[in-house]
């Protein structure tokens, strides 16, 4: 049963998992979001930095969960991409760094792959063929999944401008709410009306690229609003309410359509977004009437954690794939082909 080591240092979360044959053995999370709340968002030096002190306790707390030791860990996973690219090479880095110290093998595998691994640490394997909705917040994308160690990814659609948690972030900083904007709307959200205001649902008219997302307008069209009410009061949480639900409804709507038209039982929710209430809500009530099976990670791991990079991890090395030379670059700008950052790879 081998054991990996996964590092994910994409954005501002320094995250370490540990699993074994799809268990997740320990995991240790940091984060430095504190630091870039006053500039209103992730500073990518800072990240950085706060990578390089945070990386190496956390994967010993991550050992000391999972009650082993260095000399039990048979392979490597790190995000190789996408992400910040100071970012991103901390954590390849310190991946090439124990995998070389240890002797094991290295996988550089995709973000985004780990967010969709992740489910499989939860609710076991998944099935041969899923629709999954990635949200977070670069990232808005339905997509087609078969074996994810093995099949190439197809793409169905993705966002053609603001992903949705890039614009959760953009319309709290309108409302005058704290960084990170999605978890901040996802609490106000809970006493305003989501009928109170109609804001677009963006880039869901018949002529409309059926699977592609757009986010930019809707933003645009709450700070239109926001503008016209003038000197009076704004009606925060009514606002953040009808916006999320705009949101909310959008990606569904998409995601059941995607899953009805690929003939796909089974929808996986996952990335940052997934952990909003009314989208996890929608999306429950939309599934069940479509006959379709929804799983979503629990909100801990919908978030950047080790855990969904060791997870892709250990898909790979149980489907005897092989690993990746220790000269692999950094890609942060890495569109997701494959659970490795350069696709699907052969066996060893």
């Amino acid at each position: 049963m081998p054991v990996v080591l996964g590092i994910e240092t994409s954005c501002d979360e320094t995250g370490v998992g540990i699993v074994a044959d799809g268990i997740l053995l320990g995991d240790a999370l940091a984060t430095s979001m504190d630091e870039h709340a006053r500039f209103g968002g992730v500073v990518p030096e800072i990240a950085a930095r706060a990578h390089l002190h945070a990386v190496t306790p956390m994967v010993r707390h991550a050992l000391d969960r999972a009650g082993i030791s260095y000399g039990d860990i048979d392979a490597v996973a790190a995000t190789a991409g996408p992400g910040l690219a100071t970012a991103v090479q901390v954590g390849l880095a310190a991946g090439k760094a124990y995998a070389l110290a240890l002797g094991v093998p290295l996988y550089g595998v995709h973000h985004l792959a780990g967010h969709a691994a992740v489910d499989t640490l939860e609710h076991g394997p998944l099935p041969d063929r899923c629709v999954a909705l990635i949200v977070s917040g670069g990232h808005t994308s339905l997509l087609l999944l078969g074996d994810l160690a093995r099949d190439p990814v197809i793409h169905l659609g993705d966002t053609v401008d603001d992903a949705a948690g890039e614009a959760f972030d953009k319309v709290a900083r309108l409302l005058g709410l704290p960084y990170p904007g999605g978890p901040a709307i996802d609490r106000i959200a809970q006493n305003g009306n989501p009928d109170a205001i109609t804001f677009p649902r963006p880039m869901t008219s018949p002529h409309d690229p059926p699977y592609q997302f757009s986010f930019s307008g809707l933003k645009t069209a709450v700070a239109r609003w926001i503008e016209k009410h003038g000197d009076q009061p704004v009606p925060v949480a009514d606002v953040a309410a009808s916006f999320q639900e705009a949101v909310a409804d959008t990606l569904t709507q998409k995601a059941i359509a995607a899953c009805r038209d690929h003939h796909a039982d089974t929808l996986l929710l996952v990335g940052g977004v997934a952990a909003n209430i009314r989208v996890r809500h929608l999306a429950e009530q939309r599934a069940a009437t479509a006959g379709v099976r929804l799983r979503v990670p629990s909100p801990r791991l919908c978030t950047d954690n080790g855990a969904m990079i060791a997870a892709v991890g250990d898909l790979l090395v149980r489907a005897n794939v092989a690993p990746d030379r220790l000269d692999l670059s950094a890609d942060p700008s890495a569109v997701l082909r494959g659970a490795l950052l350069h696709g699907p790879r052969g066996t060893a």
